[in-house]
Order: structure tokens, then C-alpha cells, then sequence
């Protein structure tokens, strides 16, 4: 039998197609579409799909299932991305639980936040990950999926883990691309790394080689001026407090084991990500600190998770399926 698996995020969409083992027989991956409307972003995930199944053999109403890994907020009920915050406002509504069942000619489409396919990836893909754990994306934005006690957490809107949107900066510095202020997300995704860049240059201007005031100046200009460019050291500094600060908070509600982050930003830059977080915890920390590791499943992890979905009837449990890999 095969299995579709997508992953909708803000700056890219893929879609794999798997066999009962999981085993990926075919992929498909193309940017997402700015707009005009949701619809356009429905139509670049049908678009992968069809592409991933040619290139697996089959016709998409071979497949059986699905699980699709999507950038929130979610409506479960509806099937559908409701007011993506990192999209532009004019994407409101991007359908997909009705639109990939009928290309694919099943009931069985499994919808999930995207960080949440990602704690079923971790743990569905490697035996060594507890039952008590949390997968967060630094990215274009910033989310969690959380397991306790071996049960993935969703809530009734498919919701639970928009923990970028928890408030760090009761001063509101910043304001997330959900219009709110003081959002952890706000200070420390892809997309507002700069912008944060740009206020602290304009509250304190120092000599600097960033093109802060550049319209194309990105995160990347940031991390790859690091350790060449004072600026940009307090940048990725400041960073690293918020993103502790959030980490800290997210260890506080769920008493993880690990926490393993993925998302462009921390796989581009492991040790500008990872290494300051692992220093600030202690000192942020009450509980037992757990152990801070990379993603061994890289950009995958999130449509790895997605065709976990798939496999295991939106569970992400292993026993479902004969032999994991």
C-alpha cells in the first residue's frame, strides 16, 4: 500500500510518498506561494503531491492515505490553515483536508500543526527518543510538538505548541507577524531576525558591516557575519536570551527529556543556536534541564512525521506498523 506525506510550512512545501514500511519512494518539493489567496497554496500542495506520486509509479487514488504537516492556526473541524501568521493577510483560508482527499480518492487525510507531525517523526523514526519529549522548529516561525507520557499533545483545534506566540517581552519590543507584541517569534524566526536587527541598530547604532537597512538583509547576513562583526555577535546574543527564555518556558509546562530542535535557522546554524541556549538553561531552568540536541531527521523531520501519520492512522504509533524503520 502507499501513503502520502506533506509538509506545509511558510517558505517551502513537499510532499513524499511512502510504502507501508515508511520508505520513501518518491518526493516532490516546490516554494509557497506568497498568494494571491489560499487557494493558490492548495493548489502548490496538490501540485507536489501529483509530482511526488510520479515520480513513486503510482496514480494518486493509489494511495491510501495521507498526512499532511501544516503551518497553523489550524481549524480541524474545517480542515483547513485559518490566518496564517507568517503568509501575507491576503492567504486567509488554505483548504486541504478536503482538497488531498479528493485528489487522492480517501476519507483518510490526517491534518496536524506542523511541529506536532514533527514530535510523531522523532519519535516514530528513532527508538532512543523518551516518551517525554518536545520537537521545536526555529524557522520561519517558531513551534513545538510536545509528547507526555508518550501521548502527543494536539488539543481539540489541533492548536497546542504555538509556543512562539507565548509572550517573552512584557515590554512588547517586538511585534510578532501575528500583529501581537512581545511574541517569542517576534525576536528569534528567520523571518524577524532582521527586523529585530534593525531596532537594535536604531536604538543603538554602532559601526557595522550588516546591510540593516538593505530590503533583502536576512537572517543568513546576520549568522554569517558572526564572529566578524561586533553587531551582529550582540544580534545572535540577543537571540540566544529569547530563545532561552522560550526553551526555558517550554521546559517549565512539560518536563521534557530532550528537546529536539529543527527549523532553517538551527539546522543552518547549530552552534549559534544551540550552544548559547545550552549555557543560559541552567541558570533559567527550576526543574531537571534536559538534554538540548539537534534533529537527527533534518528537514525531513516534519514530512517524515506527516507519512508516520499516514501509516499509523494519525497516531504516530509504531505498534500500528509491523516494521519501522
Amino acid at each position: 500500500m502507499y501513503y502520502v506525506g506533506v509538509d506545509l510550512g511558510a517558505t517551502n512545501v513537499r510532499a513524499v510518498v511512502g510504502d507501508e514500511t515508511a520508505a520513501i519512494l518518491g518526493s516532490a518539493s516546490r516554494g509557497t506561494p506568497r498568494g494571491p489567496n489560499g487557494i493558490a497554496v492548495t493548489e502548490a500542495v496538490l501540485e507536489v503531491i501529483r509530482q511526488a506520486c510520479t515520480e513513486a509509479g503510482i496514480a494518486p487514488s493509489e494511495a491510501v492515505a495521507a498526512g499532511v504537516g501544516s503551518i497553523g492556526p489550524l481549524d480541524l473541524a474545517e480542515g483547513v490553515v485559518q490566518g496564517p501568521a507568517n503568509l501575507p493577510d491576503t492567504v486567509e483560508r488554505i483548504p486541504l483536508v478536503g482538497p488531498v482527499g479528493r485528489l487522492l480518492d480517501t476519507d483518510e487525510v490526517y491534518l496536524h500543526n506542523d511541529t506536532i507531525a514533527g514530535v510523531i517523526g522523532e519519535r516514530f523514526h528513532s527508538e532512543r527518543n523518551p516518551d517525554d519529549m518536545v520537537y521545536l522548529t526555529i524557522s520561519s516561525g517558531i513551534g513545538a510538538g510536545v509528547a507526555v507520557d508518550g501521548n502527543v499533545l494536539s488539543g481539540w483545534d489541533g492548536n497546542a505548541g504555538e509556543v512562539g506566540h507565548m509572550t517573552v517581552d512584557p515590554h512588547g519590543f517586538m511585534t510578532c507577524g501575528c500583529g501581537l507584541d512581545g511574541h517569542w517569534e517576534g525576536y528569534c524566526s528567520g523571518n524577524n531576525i532582521p527586523e529585530y536587527a534593525r531596532e537594535l541598530y536604531e536604538e543603538d547604532p554602532i559601526e557595522t558591516s550588516l546591510p540593516v537597512e538593505d530590503p533583502d538583509f536576512s537572517a543568513v547576513d546576520v549568522f554569517e557575519a558572526a564572529g566578524e562583526d561586533t553587531f551582529a555577535d550582540h544580534v545572535i546574543d540577543q537571540v540566544a536570551h529569547w530563545n532561552a527564555m522560550g526553551i526555558a518556558n517550554v521546559i517549565h509546562a512539560y518536563a521534557p527529556l530532550v528537546v529536539s530542535v529543527g527549523g532553517a535557522v538551527a539546522l543552518n546554524n547549530p552552534d549559534r543556536v544551540l550552544d548559547p541556549i545550552r549555557e543560559k538553561l541552567p541558570e533559567m531552568v527550576f526543574i531537571n534541564v534536559p538534554e538540548v540536541r539537534l534533529t537527527g531527521l533534518g528537514d525531513e523531520v516534519v514530512v517524515k512525521g506527516a507519512l508516520a501519520s499516514a501509516l499509523t492512522d494519525g497516531t504516530g504509533d509504531r505498534s500500528r506498523v509491523e516494521s519501522p524503520p
